[in-house]
């Protein structure tokens, strides 16, 4: 899923499922017209490009190529991250939502969880062009094992280590970093002068989970046991989160102020040459939004301890991406697959991913050039050898909210000066895995 900052969920999953049961017909739902001929559809998309103005000149002609072939309106609502995760879960409990919608592929579990989506089943698979048109590890990010998909597989994305060559040039050093050691010597060499090795935004509840599940992946950590149970407190949990907080508590190489970073506070940073190294998905189009140039910046494979990326403990990136759902009480079901088909189709995927700098989920888009680019291969690469997806269990979002609330915590205390040692890491994660069991 792309970046944001959580949203602070206000309701459990099993509260929502139990309302989202009975929401019944769905009176609330769909853009006008019946099923047998409907001639308008809402749609909420995901904040994708550099700001919301940005994603409604993308999407507005594509939108509207739909409309000419179809003869149903689409009505775009652009919902930035930070309010997403809960215009969603209000959605699901007031039955006042949209026909279509773009999900966090993350929160796919538990959305599922509520009842409200539609469940992707041969049938409906069928209605879009069938399940083998996408590439299996996006389908692994659609919802709990063992069941039908609660989404479909839209924009997918991977980390990547973006860096400033010119930074690097000054700095003496010639190539990316390909190992943690590397990258933390070389972040200890550029950060002085008001100039810093690495960027972070500690503040951004899911980007510190993003990041601490994959170093937890290196560190032999999942943050789950195979029955669904919290394990936040488990030694390869505690010092991949250590790990992290310890590039600005003890290597020094992230600066304290971005203990209270939000959405894309890093990435301005880097592009306006303040640090040399950010942890990233596709961010070439906010780096240009920003003033930087294409040549300006290199993308590498995010670190591994063995310094070659690929299964088990050598992750180096949670499966990101976006999903597209349908809400199942929708009065416009044939209306909905088929705006789902035309977002999916080999050539809106190609154009869209585009557009975004994301990887197309659909294997015969990937075939287009463009995804071949070193910075794209980097993050396709990613995709297929060295990604895994967070747990898709039903508590997913709460986790995203307890452990990313922990992190931040640790890099407050990181910024104060105060020592971030194994016992405050492993403190912080008990009191996350206690919130898990309320």
């Amino acid at each position: 899923m792309r970046i944001l900052r959580a949203a602070t969920v206000t309701a459990t999953v099993t509260a929502l499922a139990a309302v989202a049961a009975g929401c019944g017909g769905g009176s609330g739902f769909g853009g006008g017209g019946s099923d047998d001929s409907p001639t308008s559809l809402t749609y909420w998309a995901s904040n994708q490009g550099p700001n919301v103005e940005a994603d409604k000149k993308i999407l507005g002609p594509e939108l509207k190529k739909f409309e000419q072939r179809t003869g149903i309106k689409v009505e775009l609502e652009v919902i930035p991250w930070p309010e997403l995760l809960n215009r969603i879960l209000a959605a699901t409990t007031s039955g006042q939502g949209p026909d279509v919608l773009n999900i966090g592929n993350t929160w796919s579990a538990s959305l599922q969880a509520t009842g409200a989506l539609l469940s992707w089943d041969r049938k409906n698979f069928a209605a879009i062009g069938g399940r083998d048109r996408f590439l299996a590890p996006a389908l692994e990010a659609t919802g709990a094992a063992g069941k039908d998909p609660a989404a479909v597989p839209l924009y997918s994305l991977a980390y990547a280590l973006y860096y400033n060559k010119r930074m690097f040039q000054e700095a003496g050093i010639s190539k990316p970093p390909a190992t943690w050691d590397e990258l933390v010597a070389d972040g200890k060499r550029i950060s002085r002068d008001g100039k810093w090795g690495l960027g972070a935004e500690g503040g951004q509840l899911t980007n510190n989970i993003h990041q601490a599940f994959a170093l937890g992946k290196q560190h032999g950590a999942d943050f789950f046991d195979s029955a669904g149970r919290p394990t936040f407190t488990s030694d390869g949990a505690v010092a991949a989160v250590k790990q992290y907080i310890d590039f600005m508590a003890k290597d020094k190489i992230i600066a304290p102020g971005n203990a209270e970073y939000g959405q894309n506070q890093s990435l301005r940073d880097f592009a306006t040459g303040r640090t040399a190294m950010v942890l990233w998905q596709a961010a070439a189009t906010t780096f240009s939004a920003d003033g930087m140039q294409p040549g300006d910046w290199g993308v590498a494979p995010v670190p591994v301890p063995s310094g070659t990326p690929g299964t088990g403990r050598q992750i180096n990136s949670m499966l990101a991406g976006i999903n597209i759902a349908v809400f199942k009480n929708t009065r416009n079901l044939r209306g909905a697959q088929k705006f789902v088909r035309f977002m999916t189709s080999d050539t809106e995927q190609r154009l869209l991913n585009k557009a975004y700098g994301s990887i197309p989920p659909v294997k015969a888009a990937q075939r287009d050039p463009a995804f071949s680019r070193k910075d794209t291969k980097v993050l396709r690469e990613t995709l297929t050898r060295s990604a895994a997806p967070l747990p898709q269990i039903a508590g997913e979002s709460q986790f995203e909210t307890s452990v990313g609330t922990a992190i931040k915590d640790l890099f407050a205390d990181a910024a104060a000066g105060h020592p971030v040692t194994t016992a405050s890491v492993k403190a912080r994660l008990a009191k996350a895995q206690q919130q898990m069991a309320q």
